[in-house]
């Protein structure tokens, strides 16, 4: 077989895509996703108080080490919001640039 017949079956086009009413059940899994999602929001926000009162008991006891672990937990808490807050936007972005694939 040529080395170019070999890329032609590579770049094959099998036709598929999205389909939202393909399956039965799909209003059920984004509204499971969606509670997912305003849970793991809801942990941040504890996790973030948390280690917000780790790095200030941390500050005033002289306690560096717990300082500075409620710093990162802060930070950690910080970055975890923002990819979920941003998740469907970047879902959508990579989604949008794999489409355009060829």
């Amino acid at each position: 077989m040529l080395l170019a017949d070999k890329a032609v079956q590579l770049a094959y086009d099998p036709g598929i895509t999205p389909n939202e009413g393909g399956l039965p059940g799909l209003a059920v899994l984004k509204e499971v996703m969606g509670s997912i999602n305003l849970f793991a929001i809801i942990a941040i926000v504890g996790a973030m108080a948390v280690s917000a009162g780790v790095w200030a008991w941390g500050h005033h006891s002289g306690g560096h080490q717990a300082e500075a672990n409620g710093k990162k937990g802060v930070l950690v808490s910080a970055g975890a919001a923002l990819l979920i807050g941003a998740a469907n936007g970047i879902v959508a972005f990579f989604s949008g640039l794999g489409g355009q694939v060829h």
